[in-house]
């Protein structure tokens, strides 16, 4: 028996909006610097992520309410969110590997498991890669004090991954594991807020230059 309540669900929304706004400036201030294929993967992977963070927290939302148990909306979480962050990192991965007009890496969407530990090692991979350009990112732009934002995000997911292995089924451990989500996504978020403010939409990011 699950122990979701409602406002334990609409905290669930808060992660979600965070990454989603720091997702769209990423889009705005970064699109003159990707290729084409590499923004493909970026946005496609960024979307995957806010759907699933948002049908997630929709699905707690119902069930708290008494109103459905829409179990399909929650076994597809950890699918469609791992390959969305794996698609997400690759996207900006390429940014600094491709100059602009040239192919990005392409990505093969892994096997279905039953399992979640293959989902959870894609999200940590996806949002590492993320945080880690990010990372390079602000280095680049002489911004380095902001790196502390990225790898506050990356040790969250990281958290994020152990929490996913402990029983749900436990208040205390959802509203921890929603205490984890919302620092980290709220760090990526301020990171990537305060690159915006320094410029990063003007700055000219030139693939393989020093970091």
């Amino acid at each position: 028996m699950k122990d979701f309540s409602v406002s334990m669900a609409l905290v669930d929304y808060i992660p979600v909006i965070c990454f989603a706004v720091a997702a769209v400036i990423l889009m705005r201030d970064l699109y003159n610097k990707m290729s084409k294929g590499a923004f493909a993967l970026f946005a496609a992977g960024t979307i995957d992520i806010v759907c699933a963070g948002a049908l997630k927290a929709t699905y707690k939302l119902l069930y708290a309410a008494g109103a459905c148990d829409f179990e399909a909306l929650n076994a597809m979480f950890f699918p469609v969110q791992s390959i969305g962050f794996l698609l997400a990192g690759i996207g900006l991965l390429a940014m600094l590997c491709h100059n602009q007009g040239e192919s990005a890496v392409l990505a093969v969407a892994p096997p279905v498991f039953s399992g979640t530990f293959v989902f959870v090692g894609l999200m940590v991979t996806g949002l590492g890669l993320m945080d880690v350009v990010l990372c390079v990112v602000a280095a680049r732009m002489k911004k380095a004090w902001l790196i502390v934002f990225f790898v506050l995000s990356f040790i969250c997911s990281l958290c994020m991954g152990y929490l996913s292995s402990q029983d749900f089924a436990q208040a205390s451990m959802n509203w921890i594991a929603e205490g984890v989500n919302v620092v980290g996504q709220g760090a990526l978020l301020a990171g990537v807020l305060l690159l915006h403010k320094n410029g990063l939409n003007d700055y000219q990011l030139k693939s393989g230059e020093a970091a």
